[in-house]
């Protein structure tokens, strides 16, 4: 029966010829009899495959370093890619704050260390915006209401888009007071303006909270959302207190 195996291939050796060349001019340089001609056409052939060995080193130089570069590139775009999803991922597509997702983990981060105050609003009559004067409309009015608590929180306050009208904002270790107060100032920046893509003014109702350390975010959000509806039954466009215990 004919064997079947059959011996490894040895990889080729890449600087054969500059080895027999290497070998050629050693031999010329231990003889003893070669005459000057001799000796220049050995040193001719080495310096002829020196020369393409830099030739070589050199192309080989170049396309790494371009390859070098283009990993790079390749590289910062893909940390782009990877921030651009992340971003994606947490914020909302219209306005840009915050998602669902991501305010409620955020407001769970902040009672593992610190007090919440939680203030949630909703935009009044928004179906009839939507119905009155269409989609286009809406989406206009709730970019311009989230502008509008930017303008009117300080700087760093977190606020998210829970529903299609409705918001949270964060306010970790402020104190129950204050938040209020900030709520009344955020009902204000909201009702006291004409909205530029409506032909009237717009309002919201809100709903605030306050929780101690360690609290559960699904208590603090249920008494803010209470509060919500305590001040939409209440005629809207007003400020209501949550209980600080349920």
């Amino acid at each position: 029966m004919p064997s079947t195996f059959e011996a490894p291939v040895a990889a080729p050796d890449l600087f054969e010829q500059e080895a027999d060349a290497l070998d050629r001019a050693r031999r010329a340089r231990d003889a003893a009899d070669l005459s000057a001609p001799q000796y220049r056409a050995a040193l001719a052939e080495l310096v002829e495959h020196f020369e393409r060995l830099m030739r070589e080193s050199r192309r080989l130089i170049r396309r790494s370093d371009r390859e070098e570069r283009e990993l790079n590139i390749l590289n910062t775009e893909l940390h782009s890619l990877a921030a651009q999803l992340e971003y994606k991922a947490r914020h909302d597509s219209l306005t840009g704050a915050l998602n669902r997702g991501a305010i409620f983990d955020r407001a769970g981060q902040y009672l593992t260390d610190r007090a919440l105050a939680l203030v949630v609003l909703d935009i009044d009559f928004f179906k009839r915006i939507n119905d009155s004067y269409g989609h286009p409309a809406g989406d206009a009015v709730i970019c311009e209401v989230v502008r509008r608590l930017r303008a009117a929180l300080p700087a760093g306050i977190e606020i998210g888009r829970v529903g299609g009208e409705e918001f949270s904002i964060l306010l970790p270790g402020i104190e129950f007071g204050e938040a209020l107060t900030l709520g009344e100032h955020m009902r204000r920046a909201i009702a006291e303006r004409p909205f530029e893509c409506l032909p009237g003014t717009v309002t919201a109702s809100f709903g605030v909270s306050w929780t101690a350390r360690n609290g559960g975010f699904g208590d603090a959000y249920a008494r803010a959302d209470e509060a919500l509806y305590d001040a939409k039954r209440g005629g809207r466009n007003q400020v209501r207190a949550g209980p600080l215990t349920r």
